[in-house]
Order: structure tokens, then C-alpha cells, then sequence
């Protein structure tokens, strides 16, 4: 009973600290998502990462308007020795700094004390892509004269295509594909419209899908959704996630392939074939074209590996 009282006044105390003391971090989420226009899940993740500063700074009886320079780094540190990847620890930073920037400009303080903060080296591990005939073994993988098989193959045709997010190629509209254009519309990350162009091969598996197995799918279903199931619901990124490790293992291909492997592939080989950094920019959805250069040291060490394999004095 009296380590219940005991403890019972640091609860209280530690609630107020996180829930009232730190309004700043409310008003900046209100901001992000009313005049930024996030989406929901861009503002669960600055959400997520934000609250773990603050209970970070309430235990040292800080406020997130009053942090030091050195308590920010302190809670990087905490990070790094949780485990944390360079990666994970990077958008940790750019949460942060999205924040005191806000503060700053809205004169609830005078100076940044994240404006020195040092982001970790990313991307150590280089994203993993398919070669051109792993691709070729994959896009062989699903059965095209039964109807899942053919819209599997629909699916993993498309998202080679365009580098779609798994939750843009499953979100996709049958409005939202113009086949005489060759052009899909997609929402990406803060609700960003944008067009991306669709290949040939993606188009004719994507019309022999809809114009042949569609309706035996959906059966007395109805969807606008694209991609559906036989509940008449869209495909899940759960369920494409299973598809796409299943026929991974049919193709024979010895590495583990998620949507985001697709992706990567769709924008190496892009770069391959002499595509310029800035229209990969567009087509990837990315907002700041930092993101988009990591596709540049995948070129280099590519090419790197092709020197001393094949250069006589490699």
C-alpha cells in the first residue's frame, strides 16, 4: 500500500507534464494537418515520434518549447541505443525540426535548437531491387488465364510500371486509369495528387484482367476500386504483401521481394536507361529531391561492381 502512494504523486505529475505542459506540440499537429494538409498517417507518425520526445523531456522536467540543444541530442542518443536504425533515427530528426521550425516562425521561441542537430548517415544498407530478369521472373509467376492469377499480375505489371506505394496501387480507381492516355491518378503522402505514366505491357495486362475476370471476381459485387476481392472490397497491403512473397517463391528468386523492392526496382532501372533525377522526383511522389538521390548511389555501386568484375585491371 505505500508503494501505491508512493508512486501515485509521480503519475499525476508526469501526466500533467506530458498531456498540458507541452500545448505546443497540440497546436503544431492542428497545424500540420488543417493548413498543411497531411495525411493521417504523416500526422500518426509525427505524432508517435513527437510524444516520445516529450515523455522524453517530461522525465527531466523539461517542456518541448523549452528544450536545450543538449537534450535533443541526448534523446537522439536514447534512440541510437535502443536500436534504432540510421534511418529511423533520421526521421525522428526531420519530425523534430519540422516542429521547432513551426515554434520559430510563430514566435513562441527565439532560437531552433534542433538547427545543428547532425541527421545520421542513411541509407548504410542500399534499398534492394530486382535485376531485369528476376523482374521477368516475377512478372511470370502469376497464372494470367485464371482470374486471381490475372489480377495478380495486373497488380505486380502496374506497380513495376510506376513505382506506385502499396497503398496507392491498392487505393487505385477504376477513374483513375485512362488507358488512351496511358496515365494513372494517384493521392500519395499529404493527400498529393499527381499523374504517372503507365507502360504498355502494365496497360494490356491491366485490360485483359478487367475486361475478362473482373466480374467473375466481384461475382454479384459491385467496386470502383480497381484491384478487388469477391467481397466487392479493394485488395488489401496486407493480403498483397502474402501474394507478392508467394509468388516471389514460384519465380525462385532468393531474396525477400516486398512492394517497396518493386518500387526500388522501377526506379533503378529507370535510371539505368538515362532517366533524369528531377522526373523520377515527380513519379516517385517524393517532396524533396534528397529522397530521390539515394537512387544515385545505387548507380555507383552497381557500376562499381561491374568495373572490378569486368575491367581487366579492376
Amino acid at each position: 500500500m505505500q508503494g501505491c502512494q508512493a508512486r501515485a504523486p509521480q503519475a499525476v505529475r508526469y501526466d500533467w507534464l506530458v498531456g498540458r505542459a507541452d500545448s505546443s506540440l497540440q497546436e503544431f499537429l492542428a497545424y500540420a494537418s488543417v493548413e498543411k494538409g497531411l495525411s493521417a498517417n504523416s500526422i500518426a507518425a509525427y505524432r508517435r515520434d513527437l510524444t516520445r520526445l516529450s515523455e522524453f523531456l517530461a522525465r527531466r522536467d523539461a517542456r518541448v518549447s523549452g528544450a536545450s540543444n543538449a537534450e535533443l541530442r541526448g534523446f537522439l542518443d536514447g534512440l541510437y541505443g535502443a536500436g534504432l536504425s540510421a534511418r529511423s533515427v533520421a526521421r525522428y530528426i526531420s519530425s523534430i525540426r519540422s516542429l521547432y521550425r513551426y515554434l520559430v516562425d510563430q514566435g513562441r521561441i527565439v532560437e531552433d535548437p534542433s538547427a545543428n542537430l547532425a541527421s545520421p548517415g542513411q541509407w548504410k544498407t542500399l534499398p534492394k531491387f530486382l535485376t531485369y530478369d528476376e523482374v521477368d521472373q516475377l512478372l511470370a509467376a502469376p497464372p494470367p488465364e485464371t482470374p486471381l492469377g490475372s489480377r495478380d499480375l495486373a497488380m505486380l505489371q502496374l506497380l513495376y510500371a510506376t513505382g506506385l506505394r502499396v497503398s496507392e496501387l491498392v487505393a487505385v480507381r477504376l477513374s483513375d486509369l485512362d488507358s488512351k492516355t496511358g496515365i494513372v491518378r494517384t493521392v500519395g503522402k499529404g493527400d498529393k495528387t499527381r499523374l504517372v505514366p503507365v507502360g504498355r505491357t502494365a496497360l494490356e495486362a491491366i485490360e485483359s484482367y478487367v475486361e475478362r475476370h473482373r466480374r467473375t471476381i466481384l461475382k454479384n459485387a459491385s467496386s470502383e476500386y480497381l484491384f478487388v476481392t469477391s467481397l466487392g472490397r479493394s485488395m488489401s497491403r496486407q493480403a498483397f504483401w502474402k501474394l507478392l512473397r508467394k509468388y516471389g517463391l514460384v519465380a525462385g528468386i532468393d531474396k525477400r521481394i516486398t512492394p517497396h523492392v518493386l518500387r526500388h526496382s522501377f526506379a533503378t532501372h529507370l535510371l539505368e536507361r538515362g532517366a533524369d533525377l528531377r522526373s523520377l522526383q515527380l513519379m516517385l511522389g517524393h517532396a524533396d529531391i534528397s529522397t530521390t538521390q539515394i537512387y544515385t548511389h545505387v548507380l555507383r555501386s552497381r557500376m562499381r561492381k561491374i568495373y572490378d568484375s569486368y575491367h581487366p585491371r579492376g
